[in-house]
């Protein structure tokens, strides 16, 4: 007999809704469309390689980047998806220079901020990738929202989440009061909820970094990964190395499983104050982390949440995941070991 499935996404919006009664409703409509958007994506991910849309598109983005023909689809997925729903009232996506705003007449109340398609270099070879979201309440009082709405702390998101297209397609959110993971199932298009309450182990079993830039490393960073590497009282490896390349993929497997991802400034770029972006990968994945139980901090120490973003495309250096051992790198990096 089959598994009976259990509640749906839209249920579980629904449900959080009801349980405060000053609720408009606007957030739970703008997460399901959001939510739609994100079942295009997957859908078209999981034919990418029938449908001629596989490689480079001959575009290069803000970031100096080559991009993908389904970055590009993404993108212009969630953009005419979100531009229409009544929601949003000013958006801003990795992939543009400048803040993107809605359809006149469609103004809301809440701005979107979106890595359209984290780990895109991964996509023409079957590696899992993912759709990042933040959503913050507007400060602008006009019709259409204004920069400063979408540089606001993240400390200030009311809701982030991911949806990673893997060997199955997943919906993980926090809207803050826990973290919650759905599983589409395809064969009738709804996500069902398969993780419920999600609390990352307070002890990691993974670290996910780059080594190839071992190299480069200051010498805080080299410390810290090789008192990582160290063995244990009984001589066995207290940590194993898992790193993808796709920072979602990375930060859902140790979102599970506990582990810590880092990204840390350099001597290859000492001018870049890090390599991710605050506002559409850094920042929702810190609130999800920190509701989860976890921690997400910067090489200097500073809880990612409390970074006041000063530009759309701001770069910060990102250590992220289980609690022990992002307080341990924080000691690393601050100077206190």
């Amino acid at each position: 007999m089959p598994k009976r499935k259990g509640i749906t996404v839209s249920r579980q919006i629904m449900d959080s809704q009801r349980s405060h009664p000053e609720a408009t409703g606007e957030l739970t409509g703008l997460l399901n469309d959001l939510i739609v958007a994100g079942k295009i994506i997957s859908s078209e991910v999981n034919m990418a390689g029938l449908a001629d849309i596989l490689g480079q598109s001959g575009q290069i983005n803000v970031q100096g980047e080559q991009v993908q023909k389904l970055d590009d689809f993404a993108n212009l997925t969630i953009k005419r998806r979100m531009e229409q729903c009544g929601y949003v009232c000013i958006m801003g996506s990795e992939e543009d220079e400048g803040t993107i705003p809605v359809l006149d007449g469609y103004e809301g109340k809440y701005t979107l901020a979106f890595d359209p398609l984290d780990g895109s270099s991964n996509i023409d070879v079957n590696v899992s990738i993912g759709t990042i979201f933040s959503i913050h309440r507007r400060k602008s009082h006009g019709k259409q929202g204004e920069l400063d709405d979408l540089l606001q702390k993240g400390r200030e998101q009311v809701a982030a989440g991911y949806i990673i297209y893997g060997s199955s397609t997943m919906l993980v959110y926090t809207v803050g009061e826990g973290v919650q993971g759905f599983t589409l199932d395809p064969s009738v298009g709804e996500f069902f909820l398969s993780h419920p309450d999600i609390k990352i182990p307070e002890r990691a079993k993974y670290y996910s970094i780059n080594e190839a830039y071992s190299r480069y490393w200051y010498d805080s960073t080299t410390a810290y990964i090789e008192h990582l590497k160290d063995l244990d009282e009984s001589g066995e490896r207290s940590y194993s190395l898992r790193y993808i390349g796709s920072l979602v993929a990375d930060f859902h497997r140790n979102l599970i499983n506990g582990g810590v991802f880092v990204y840390p400034r350099d001597r290859k770029s000492p001018d870049k104050p890090g390599k991710l972006r605050l506002l559409y990968e850094a920042a929702p994945l810190a609130f999800l982390v920190e509701q989860a139980g976890g921690r997400a901090i910067d090489d200097q120490g500073r809880n990612i949440l409390d970074v006041e973003p000063q530009d759309l495309h701001q770069r910060v250096p990102l250590i992220i995941g289980s609690k022990e051992e992002v307080n341990l790198a924080e000691r690393f990096f601050t100077g206190k070991v």
